[in-house]
């Protein structure tokens, strides 16, 4: 079961200006669950890296209260503080001349005291992070010949080999390409189930963050940071209005963002699952509103029990027409 493992009350958090105090947001009351995947979403200007730097001791907070395991930021050690939380930053690591083991093994300076040497259960750790992660075959690289996503990795399983409950990622899918972005946001969803820790990150990736994320953290300056599940958000209209501006829709049947195409007509869809989202898209992409619900003398079931591979057009006053692809479907339409 989750629990809350960081509570935020009236945080305001900013720096020090010009002869005043920089405010970048105030009144900030949330939660942040163990065993749960929470990504925080805003643009940029915001506030994202403020917030996290705050949360992370980095920078001092302006006022209110941060709360981790019940007990105030404020009265921990910075000893105590590196066993309680890692931080996986942005910034690409320029290190030359060390492995991916020894790297991941500098998460135990916690615990090492000043030598730094790893004793048989720090090594077994360090062993364990490297399997979490999946990157065995990564072990007696050296880092500067690592690529970006594999770069990222090294430096999740150094966080997961600092053995602290709470993990903060700033922006981990920055450098990456598509594919590494899904795979790096699956593996920390896997990892907060599977360790129980608190994983808590900024993003820019908004489709990503709403089908992987377990809570999301909406932040903008008019309504400082709501809280909820990407579901919830969805429903009760905070992702629409959150990124409300000309050209974007957040698409209630998807659950998803999309671009706001302008409509010249509009045509119903009967059908279900991929085949209907695909004409859905590719008609709304030709200007034509295409849903269950609109009103059309023109309909077009995406599938049938006796041939699965047509499209059927039904037209008020005219005989049934079929379509073996979508791009002859739009053919049709169009004449």
């Amino acid at each position: 079961m989750s629990v809350e493992t960081i509570r935020i009350d009236n945080l305001s958090i900013g720096y020090p200006g010009k002869g005043d105090v920089k405010v970048v947001a105030s009144g900030i009351c949330a939660g942040i669950n163990s065993g749960e995947l929470t990504c925080l979403l805003g643009a940029n200007g915001v506030g994202k890296s403020t917030l996290l730097r705050t949360l992370s001791a980095f920078q001092p907070k302006l006022s209110g209260e941060i709360r981790i395991q019940g007990k105030e930021i404020g009265e921990y050690t910075d000893k105590q503080m590196s066993r309680i939380i890692s931080v996986v930053l942005t910034e690409k690591c320029d290190i030359r001349n060390m492995s991916v083991t020894e790297l991941i093994g500098l998460g135990r300076s916690p615990y090492t005291g000043f030598w730094g040497t790893l004793s048989k259960e720090d090594r077994a750790v360090v062993k364990r992070s490297i399997e979490l992660v999946g990157i065995t075959h990564l072990t007696h690289r050296m880092v500067h010949t690592l690529s970006d996503g594999e770069r990222q990795k090294v430096m999740i399983a150094k966080a997961l080999a600092q053995e602290t409950p709470i993990i903060y990622l700033d922006e981990p899918t920055a450098f990456l390409d598509f594919p590494s972005k899904v795979e790096m946001m699956q593996l920390l969803h896997h990892l907060s189930r599977q360790t129980d820790k608190t994983i808590f990150l900024s993003t820019h990736d908004l489709e990503l963050a709403l089908q992987i994320a377990d809570r999301i953290w909406l932040m903008d300056k008019v309504n400082g940071v709501t809280v909820g599940t990407p579901e919830d958000l969805s429903l009760d209209g905070s992702l629409s209005n959150f990124f409300a501006r000309k050209g974007i829709v957040f698409d209630l049947e998807t659950g998803l963002f999309r671009v706001d195409n302008e409509y010249t007509s509009q045509i119903r869809l009967i059908g279900h699952g991929q085949r209907y989202a695909m004409v859905r898209k590719a008609l709304q992409r030709n200007g034509i509103l295409a849903n269950r619900n609109v009103e059309s003398d023109i309909c077009i079931e995406t599938g049938s029990l006796h041939d699965d591979t047509r499209y059927i057009i039904h037209r008020i006053g005219r005989e049934d027409e079929t379509a073996g692809s979508i791009g002859k479907l739009l053919e049709k339409i169009k004449e």
